[in-house]
């Protein structure tokens, strides 16, 4: 089944004029674009919370935490880089947005307590 093409509406029109102007290449369905917003806050939320957890349940206390935090993500962005060429489906732009609102957590409350 094929979807039929939006309509010209002046709402369309400045949606589409403001998206070139501030250059957001964020492609697809409101659908498509909501998952990985939703991707981007949910990483963000699960960075800020393991953090905090990991720092308490981890001998070696917040630096053994950010190791293995740096070891998942650049395992994960190898993983990918061997499997995915092209474009990525959906699937691997949510990991990486999971990856990388958790990673924005983590300097983020860097920042927050001086370190």
């Amino acid at each position: 089944m094929t979807r039929l093409p939006l309509q010209s509406t002046r709402y369309n029109r400045l949606q589409e004029s403001l998206a070139q102007a501030l250059g957001l290449g964020i492609p697809g369905s409101w659908r498509v674009r909501s998952l990985q917003m939703l991707a981007l806050m949910a990483g963000f939320y699960l960075g800020a919370n393991l953090t905090t957890y990991v720092n308490d349940q981890i001998p070696g206390g917040r630096p053994s935490a950010v190791l293995l935090m740096v070891v998942v993500v650049e395992l994960m962005i190898r993983l990918r880089s061997r499997l995915i060429r092209g474009r990525p489906p959906l699937g691997w732009v949510l990991c990486d947005n999971l990856r990388i609102g958790a990673v924005y957590s983590v300097v983020l409350e860097a920042f927050k307590v001086g370190t």
